[in-house]
C-alpha cells in the first residue's frame, strides 16, 4: 500500500485529495492545524494528525508519528495548506509578512526536507507542491501571497533539478480559482493584520472589504471544484515521468500564455485591472 502525507486537509483541496486517494487504496496521513479538525477527520476514517506550518514542534511531532507508523518510509508528500493576507504592500506589517512566509514557505520547507531525506534513502518518492497562478504572476492586493508562492516555485525548481537521478520526483500544481474556504481564511488574516482605515489609500479597500465580508456562495469566474486539483495531483503521483508543472483552470493557462507572448506593459495593464 502506497503512503502519502497531505497537509491542509480540514477542507477544500486537501480534504478532497485525502478522501479520494484513500478510496483508491492509498494510506493517507491527513493533517490539519486544529485538534478539532483532526478529531473530525479521524471520525471520517482518515489517519489524521495535527500539523501547523507555523508551529515547528507540531511538524516534528507529526513527522515522527508518521515515520513510526510506516517504519520510516513514505511514498509521497503533498504540501497544500496556505492562506493569503490581502492588502496593499504599504499597509502590510513586517510581522504579518514574516508570519505569512512561516505558514506558506518555511513550514513547507521543513517538511519537504524531512521527506527528501527519507525518499533519497529509499530510492523513490514523489513531492508535490500546491502553488498557484500567483506563483508566476502577481497583482494588486496579492503581493504577500504572490511573494510566498514565487519563492515556493523557485525552491521547488531547484529541488527538482537537484533530485534528478535519485528516483525522487518533484512537481508543482498551479491552481487558479478553486472552490474552497480560501476567501474566508483570507478575511481572518485581513481582519487580524490590516488597519486599512488608517491607510493613505483607504478608499481603494472598498471593493476588497465588501468582497471579503460578503455572505455569498457565488463562484468566481472560471472557478472549479477541488476535484480539479486532485486530478492533477494523481497525474503528478502516477505519471511515469511527471511534469514539472501542472496548471489547473483556464485562468492559469491563459495567464501563462499572456505573460509569455504579450508585451510587459500590456500584461501589467491587464493585471492592474484585475
Amino acid at each position: 500500500m502506497r503512503t502519502i502525507l497531505i497537509t491542509g486537509c480540514s477542507s477544500g483541496i486537501g480534504y478532497h485529495a485525502a478522501h479520494h486517494l484513500k478510496s483508491l487504496g492509498w494510506r493517507v496521513f491527513a493533517t490539519c492545524r486544529s485538534e478539532e479538525d483532526v478529531t473530525r477527520l479521524s471520525a471520517e476514517g482518515l489517519e489524521s494528525l495535527r500539523l501547523d506550518y507555523e508551529d515547528p514542534a507540531s511538524i516534528e511531532a507529526a513527522w515522527t508519528e508518521v515515520m513510526a507508523r510506516t517504519d520510516g518510509t513514505l511514498d509521497a508528500l503533498f504540501n497544500n495548506g496556505a492562506y493569503a493576507i490581502p492588502a496593499l504592500i504599504e499597509d502590510l506589517p513586517v510581522a504579518a509578512l514574516r508570519q505569512h512566509f512561516e505558514a506558506n514557505l518555511f513550514g513547507w520547507h521543513d517538511l519537504t526536507q524531512r521527506a527528501t531525506r527519507v525518499m533519497r534513502e529509499q530510492g523513490h518518492g514523489r513531492i508535490v507542491q500546491c502553488s498557484s497562478v500567483l506563483g508566476f504572476m502577481t497583482t494588486k492586493f496579492r503581493g504577500s501571497y504572490s511573494a510566498t508562492k514565487h519563492a515556493l516555485e523557485a525552491l521547488t525548481t531547484a529541488l527538482r533539478l537537484e533530485m534528478r537521478g535519485t528516483g525522487v520526483h518533484v512537481s508543482l500544481i498551479q491552481p487558479g480559482p478553486i472552490r474552497t474556504d480560501f476567501r474566508l481564511n483570507s478575511r481572518k488574516q485581513f481582519d487580524r493584520w490590516i488597519d486599512w482605515q488608517s491607510s493613505p489609500q483607504s478608499d481603494r479597500y472598498t471593493k476588497l472589504t465588501q468582497r471579503l465580508h460578503a455572505d455569498t456562495t457565488k463562484p468566481d469566474a472560471f472557478e472549479l471544484g477541488p476535484e480539479a486539483v486532485t486530478e492533477k495531483l494523481l497525474r503528478a503521483l502516477e505519471d511515469r515521468n511527471p511534469k514539472a508543472r501542472y496548471p489547473v483552470t483556464k485562468v492559469t493557462v491563459f495567464t501563462a500564455l499572456a505573460l509569455r507572448f504579450l508585451p510587459a506593459r500590456l500584461s501589467e495593464w491587464m493585471m492592474a485591472k484585475g
